[in-house]
């Protein structure tokens, strides 16, 4: 995966570039005046084709001769790219995504905790343990309330022992981060700590079936947090 950095000129462009791709202003297959957009954003052709080459790598654009530069299809694009699953979030036109990963944590995560209760050591207990501790002294600050969430449910990945599974933190925190950040920004939420003390606490007994049972109940307690703040925009 081909990461860039956000900071200064390079990354503004690549990032307005690309939230016009998704959210349709240019659309799949369409041509890109490079020349034009250079004279738009009045950009050197230099420094345009330098923010293109970031989204080529992540499969958003492309060039031929004769054809010159295009948008390629979606099913092209880089879509479990962290920048890609961010600009996504930070467009918030697509609610297909936001569904898309409810569906993907709800298939991955349950299973996940039922591994972790079997097979998670004494430094796993610790990192969760630890996770859930900082969850608990957020005490209102959103930040660190969004690096303990990404903590323990990497923890729980980790613990899991499947270097497959611990792959998925790709999806799991780039999108479970901007998710938490919508939530936790914009209205009042319940304690999280309890749900997820739930899951712990199973994890702790090596008990894969309670582990699994608390993980579904705290992604439904996620799916409502967000019908809420659907509710309240």
């Amino acid at each position: 995966m081909v990461h860039y950095s956000e900071r200064g000129l390079h990354g503004q462009t690549v990032q307005e570039i690309a939230r016009r791709i998704l959210t349709g202003e240019l659309a799949p297959g369409d041509t890109i005046d490079v020349a034009a957009l250079g004279d738009e954003l009045d950009l050197s052709l230099t420094a345009l084709r330098e923010a293109l080459k970031v989204l080529a790598a992540k499969g958003l654009v492309a060039s031929r001769q004769k054809r010159g530069t295009f948008v390629r299809p979606r099913a092209d694009w880089s879509l479990l790219d962290p920048d890609v699953i961010r600009w996504q979030f930070a467009n918030r036109d697509d609610e297909t995504f936001l569904e898309n990963l409810a569906e993907v944590r709800g298939i991955i995560e349950p299973q996940a905790a039922r591994l972790a209760a079997r097979r998670r050591t004494a430094d796993d207990l610790a990192a969760l343990d630890g996770a859930l501790r900082d969850m608990a002294e957020a005490d209102g600050d959103i930040a660190r309330a969004v690096q303990a969430d990404l903590d323990f449910h990497r923890a729980l990945l980790t613990a899991t022992h499947n270097e497959l599974l611990q792959r998925m933190e790709v999806v799991i925190e780039v999108g479970l981060a901007e998710r938490d950040r919508l939530v936790h920004g914009v209205r009042r939420h319940d304690d999280p700590v309890p749900s997820h003390r739930a899951v712990l606490d199973a994890v702790h007994a090596a008990a894969p079936d309670d582990a699994e049972r608390a993980m579904r109940d705290l992604l439904a307690k996620a799916a409502r947090d967000l019908d809420a703040l659907d509710r309240e925009h």
